[in-house]
C-alpha cells in the first residue's frame, strides 16, 4: 500500500495556497478550486506559472504558492494515468496518491525555457512512480526487476499469440515472438509464479464454484522415502562397476541373496571371519568413493 503518501498534500496546498500573503499574489493570476480547472485552462495557466516559478526564491510564500497551485491544477493528469491501472486490484485512491508524487517530481524538474508541453514531458514522471510502486509492493515473492518487466513482455505476447490463433503459446513460440533464448522466457514464466500467491488452506472449487473437492494443502507432495535410496543407487553403480568379479560375488550373495556369512563361506570356501574381513573392507571402500563423489 503507498504507505508513505499522506493525503495532506492537496489540503497543504490549498491551505498553504490560500495563506499566501496578497503581496505574493498580484504577480499571478489567482486561481480558485485549482483541481476544478479544465484541462485546457490547466495548460494555459501552467505555463504561466511555470515562467513565474523559474524566477522565484525557493522557500518564499509567493514560490509555495506557485508550486502547490502547479500541483493541484494538474493533478488531473495523475487520474488520467492512474485510470490505465485500475485492473491491477489496488484501490485507485493509493494508486492516484503514489502518481501525486511523480508529478511532484516533474513540476520540480520542470524547465519552462525549454518549451517543452509540461504534459507530455510530466506524464512519463508519473507513470514511473505507479510502475516502481506496482514492482516493489505487488509481488508475493521478490524476483528481479529483469524478470518483472519480462512477466509484462510475457503477457503482451501471450495475447498477440492468441489473437493469431494459438491459444496455449508453446516456449518456441515466445521465444520466436520476443526474439529471446527459450531458457530466458522459460525463466521468465517460472517468475511469473511469485506474483500472486494464495493460502494453502483455500478450498479447491470445481463444477463453476457449486463444489469443494478439498483444500490446496491436499496437493502439496510429501517427499518419496524410496527417492534417497534410488539416487544412491543409481550414484554407487559405477563404483561398482571398478570391482572384481569376487568382492561383486560377495556383494551379490550377502545382499542380493540375502545369505549369511556363514552360508556365503561355506558356497565360497571360506572361513566367517574371511568373509566379514572381505564385506568391510568392499563397503569401506564403496562408502569412501560414495563420499568422495559427494
Amino acid at each position: 500500500m503507498a504507505t508513505a503518501v499522506t493525503r495532506t498534500d492537496t489540503s497543504v496546498t490549498r491551505s498553504e495556497r490560500e495563506a499566501a500573503p496578497e503581496s505574493a499574489r498580484p504577480s499571478l493570476p489567482l486561481v480558485d478550486k485549482a483541481q476544478c480547472v479544465a484541462p485546457p485552462d490547466a495548460r494555459r495557466l501552467s505555463k504561466l506559472y511555470f515562467e513565474r516559478l523559474a524566477a522565484l526564491e525557493e522557500g518564499t510564500a509567493e514560490y509555495q504558492y506557485a508550486r502547490n497551485t502547479l500541483i493541484e491544477m494538474n493533478l488531473s493528469l495523475v487520474r488520467y494515468v492512474a485510470r490505465r491501472f485500475r485492473s491491477r486490484g489496488q484501490e485507485m485512491e493509493d494508486v492516484v496518491q503514489v502518481g501525486t508524487i511523480g508529478l511532484i517530481k516533474a513540476i520540480d524538474r520542470f524547465d519552462v525555457s525549454r518549451e517543452n508541453e509540461f504534459t507530455t514531458f510530466s506524464i512519463p514522471y508519473i507513470t514511473g512512480e505507479i510502475k516502481r510502486f506496482f514492482r516493489d509492493t505487488t509481488w508475493s515473492v521478490h524476483v528481479p526487476r529483469r524478470l518483472q518487466e519480462l512477466r509484462v513482455d510475457l503477457a503482451r505476447a501471450r495475447e498477440e499469440l492468441e489473437g493469431r490463433g494459438i491459444p496455449e503459446p508453446s516456449v518456441a513460440d515466445y521465444a520466436a515472438l520476443l526474439e529471446l533464448e527459450e531458457d530466458e522466457v522459460i525463466e521468465g514464466l517460472v517468475a511469473c509464479n511469485g506474483y500472486d500467491a494464495t493460502s494453502i488452506d483455500r478450498p479447491i472449487e470445481a463444477g463453476g464454484g457449486q463444489q469443494r473437492t478439498g483444500l490446496i494443502a491436499d496437493l502439496i507432495g510429501n517427499e518419496d522415502p524410496a527417492l534417497a535410496l534410488a539416487e544412491n543407487l543409481q550414484a554407487l553403480k559405477p563404483h561398482l562397476a571398478q570391482l572384481d568379479e569376487r568382492e561383486r560375488t560377495l556383494l551379490e550373495l550377502r545382499f542380493g541373496a540375502e545369505m549369511t556369512q556363514s552360508e556365503i563361506g561355506e558356497e565360497l570356501g571360506l572361513s566367517q571371519m574371511h568373509v566379514s574381513r572381505l564385506l568391510t573392507r568392499i563397503c569401506t571402500h564403496l562408502r569412501e568413493e560414495m563420499l568422495a563423489t559427494d
